[in-house]
């Protein structure tokens, strides 16, 4: 699995012109699942996500995680993640997993999240969305949960 996080003042989503989900201040967390992923993935990106610590203390360092922060998550599915553009200019998108593969891990890994205390807010699986956010920093971390960077 692999995953884009940004952190943000807010975050939301519509759905065919319909907010769907939002959140204050968080973290928006792009996710693509690979063909072969498990729950070891979800559980590995879920333990990361919860505790990267890029929210700034009194003092203007990075030592605060969500929970510390009360900050939320908007999780969103996006397969593109696992493009790969390296041989001409359309990318291949062989390496995600199967469309049930995905939305059961992607259900798996909010799952995971909401259980450590977060509040997790989540988009539509297959939908066109579009995705309005107020970057916070910015920040913006990639994980990978076979750990390639």
């Amino acid at each position: 699995m692999r995953a884009v996080v940004q952190r943000v003042r807010y975050a939301r989503l519509e759905v065919d012109e319909q907010e769907l989900a939002g959140i204050g201040p968080g973290l928006l967390v792009y996710v693509s699942v690979a063909e072969g992923d498990g729950s070891g993935d979800c559980e590995y990106l879920a333990r990361k996500i919860v505790g990267l610590r890029v929210f700034s203390d009194e003092n203007g360092k990075f030592n605060l995680d969500l929970l510390q922060s009360s900050g939320e998550v908007l999780l969103i599915s996006n397969f593109t993640l696992h493009g790969d553009a390296r041989k001409g200019r359309r990318p291949s998108f062989a390496a995600t997993a199967d469309p049930e593969q995905a939305r059961r891990l992607l259900t798996e890994l909010a799952e995971l999240i909401s259980k450590q205390g977060i509040a997790v807010a989540q988009g539509q699986f297959a939908a066109h969305m579009h995705v309005e956010s107020v970057n916070d920093g910015p920040v913006n971390i990639l994980l990978d949960s076979e750990k390639t960077f």
